[in-house]
């Protein structure tokens, strides 16, 4: 089973600027570019402004009715579709890949009424319905006017010598040749052969749009990019609504982290040291009363006892402060702590620590971090059934990233209520990931990973 939790930090994905090329590369893209200007661009708007133009028009009459408001959120989604489908085609050319707009934005309640009309209130469905009326056919004519000429220029005008022999009464078209070859070279007659001097000027002319055509085409690709990205693309305000869903997210997971950790603590208080304390209150009280009657012998037998359960309890609560705010953790820090938890592991637990994630966490990080891997190292030995276990602790870059792999059954899951759930809700309130690879067989792989917060 393998299991990740949503990473809240926020991969944002900001529109890639494209990256400066040379004219080899041009050329190398240019059948694709060609492909998509010439053949695919004026068939794709021509349907998406049909068919949308249609399913809209038909919405937007009948809103006086029930159906209405369907069908015009149907127009949306049909819009929705074709702006897809450009950004897919625009992948055979040399422009980057358009990240994908927020969809989901304007979601308000879990209702029937709520979920239809989400799209009503997303600005990014009226964009990619505009781009389907009105602006992507203009631009698809445009690019597909010029992409042609360009095409049919480079093409046929190095080429015309040869196919322009078989055009009946070829030399018809040769009436502008001398009012051309008089005004650029001056002169120079050139009716005696006026098929040469055409064959010569198209062959310039065709040179100069060969040498442009992969510039032209890239830069007309670049304006559908542009374009696309403008109105059917992902936006800035999408990634800073993502940013704050995820910081109410990771917040509502450290709360809830800090509410099981609370509890979990008065749990153990309970049933640990409280009652070892009333027990200690109960033989306090019959030592009063053996020592009243004389009693030497009962004295010396129920104070021993009292020492005994004092210690107990002081053991309890040094091992629960411990849990809270462990010495070896506050005195040398996350690196040697976990080395340590290594060592204390009920399992034989290989500890390969960098110690320099020391450095890149910030005091709270490391005390959840320092939990986080207790817990691991203890489910391994007590719940999975592990012979041995390992932990590996590293920076990567702006991250740190802790792994602890054992030999157990495997099955590991997040469940509702716990311990692993728990330990998901805690690494998200650092807004951090938790990855979870635990196949039925075995072994158990765990990887957390939180930014570096010093």
């Amino acid at each position: 089973m393998t299991t990740a939790t949503r990473p809240l930090d926020s991969r944002f994905s900001a529109p890639p600027a494209a990256p400066r090329r040379g004219y080899g590369h041009a050329w190398a893209a240019a059948p694709g570019n060609a492909l998509f200007l010439v053949l695919l661009t004026v068939p794709l708007a021509i349907v998406a402004m049909g068919v949308t133009w249609a399913v809209f028009g038909v919405g937007v009459g009948s809103l006086v009715l029930v159906i209405g408001v369907p069908v015009l959120v149907g127009s949306l989604y049909v819009a929705r579709g074709f702006a897809e489908a450009e950004r897919a085609l625009l992948r055979i050319t040399s422009h980057p890949a358009i990240p994908a707009p927020d969809w989901r934005r304007g979601t308000r309640g879990t209702g029937f009424w709520a979920r239809l009309t989400q799209p009503l209130r997303n600005a990014h469905y009226w964009m990619a319905l505009l781009s389907a009326l009105l602006v992507r056919p203009i631009v698809a004519i445009v690019t597909f006017a010029f992409a042609t000429i360009w095409v049919s220029m480079s093409l046929g005008g190095p080429t015309y010598w040869f196919w322009s022999s078989f055009i009946p009464d070829g030399n018809a078209e040769h009436i502008w040749v001398p009012w051309a070859v008089q005004h650029i070279f001056g002169g120079i007659d050139p009716s005696p052969d006026p098929h040469r001097w055409a064959s010569m000027l198209y062959l310039g002319v065709g040179i100069v749009f060969l040498i442009t055509l992969p510039l032209v085409l890239r830069g007309l690709v670049r304006l559908h990019g542009m374009v696309a990205a403008a109105l059917t693309g992902r936006w800035e305000s999408d990634d800073l609504v993502a940013q704050v869903e995820g910081l109410d997210a990771s917040l509502d997971a450290a709360v809830q982290a800090e509410d099981a950790g609370l509890r979990r603590l008065e749990r153990d208080l309970h049933d640990g040291p409280q009652q070892r304390l009333v027990r200690l209150q109960m033989d306090l009280a019959a030592l009063e009363r053996r020592a009243a009657d004389g009693d030497a012998t009962a004295v010396a037998a129920l104070a021993q006892e009292s020492r005994a359960h004092a210690q107990a309890a002081l053991d309890e609560l040094r091992a629960l402060a411990g849990g809270v705010a462990p010495p070896l953790l506050q005195d040398r820090g996350i690196a040697e702590a976990i080395s340590g938890l290594a060592a204390a592991s009920a399992l034989p637990v290989r500890a390969d620590v960098a110690p320099e994630i020391t450095a890149a966490l910030s005091p709270e990080a490391a005390r959840n971090l320092y939990f986080v891997v207790a817990e691991l190292l203890t489910n391994a030995a007590k719940h999975a059934g592990a012979d041995s276990a390992s932990v590996t602790a590293v920076r990567e870059g702006s991250a740190v990233r802790v792994t602890v792999l054992d030999d157990g059954r495997g099955g590991a899951a997040p469940r509702p209520g716990g311990g692993l759930e728990g330990l998901s809700q805690r690494v998200q309130g650092l807004r951090g990931t938790m990855h979870i690879d635990s196949p039925e067989s075995g072994p158990t792989i765990i990887t957390v990973t939180v930014p570096v917060s010093a």
